[in-house]
């Protein structure tokens, strides 16, 4: 085994089917969208000119819908990273002395919306959320706080903090599950040990559980990132990107362009851009999460 590990021509054979696959499925596309990028061509197969960096620079100096859009992509994923993920680790922490039947059930309720198709989660949402028969604004008149009612999604003062919400609502089920396997791996070992040196409660998991979570941490950042930057399906679904521009996502913005407004050179940019900003932001996500949990 250890001369066919030795032989480069063993090595090739090896190799060359996973990077042929890589080259076809991934960089080929990669590389056709910027070709396309730099013509004016409404769709795939039809007339194309040439238009250089036109595209490139109308993007980014002269449209204002790209830069709203990625702005509430990052506002998404601070969302990820400062509300949902606390929260998540919290829970797993909670799940975790719970233990026995209750730590099952709870784990498989919280875990039941990622199973839950999108279409189904979206029309619930736009249920809930119904400025006159939602459940949200039923309770509201309810308890007498009929003055906080809202179109949730259909006003642009709510629009956004509501599909915040319901984003990060839907994602919480994934956050937990890979925080609750971290929280599993760490030793009861170590807690006893502290615990022994006089710390407890709240002491307890900020000197334990969170340093040997950094790991963890790191891992869901980036795909907290990428995920924001990616989000597509449930804005999609519920807003298209309304009212106005409110919840207007990079996706969505890129799918609206190609096929809805016949601007495909127009939106092979937009997704060149795409690509790069979420490899800058999963390499910057990289440098400052995985050094410290090295660190550690």
């Amino acid at each position: 085994m250890h001369r066919v590990f030795r032989n480069k021509t063993a090595i090739f054979l090896f190799v060359a089917p996973g990077m042929l696959l890589f080259a076809l499925t991934f960089l080929a596309p990669i590389l056709l969208s910027g070709y396309y990028s730099f013509t004016d061509t409404v769709a795939p197969g039809t007339k194309l000119t040439m238009v250089g960096f036109d595209n490139y620079s109308n993007l980014l100096f002269h449209d204002a819908k790209f830069w709203l859009a990625l702005r509430n992509a990052i506002l998404l994923g601070i969302g990820f990273i400062v509300l949902q993920h606390p929260i998540c680790i919290f829970f797993a922490v909670l799940l975790d002395r719970i233990g026995g039947k209750a730590e099952k059930v709870f784990r498989t309720i919280f875990f039941i919306p990622c199973v839950i198709s999108v279409v189904v989660i979206s029309k619930m949402w736009l249920s809930l959320l119904d400025p006159t028969f939602g459940m949200l604004n039923k309770v509201l008149d309810f308890v007498g706080l009929d003055m906080l009612k809202h179109a949730w999604l259909g006003e642009s003062s709510t629009a956004l903090g509501s599909m915040l919400f319901i984003l990060i609502w839907a994602g919480f089920g994934w956050g937990l599950l890979f925080y609750y396997a971290g929280v599993k791996g760490i030793s009861e070992d170590l807690y006893e040990a502290a615990q022994l040196d006089g710390a407890s409660g709240l002491k307890l998991h900020l000197k334990i559980t969170v340093p040997l979570l950094k790991p963890v941490i790191a891992v869901q950042v980036t795909l907290a990132i990428i995920t924001a930057l990616k989000q597509m399906e449930t804005v999609f679904l519920t807003t298209n990107g309304g009212p106005g521009d409110a919840t207007q996502f990079l996706a969505v913005y890129l799918y609206n362009k190609a096929f809805s407004a016949s601007q495909y050179g127009y939106a092979n940019a937009i997704s060149i851009l795409f690509v790069i900003v979420c490899l800058i932001a999963t390499y910057l996500s990289n440098r400052f999460t995985r050094s410290d949990a090295t660190e550690f």
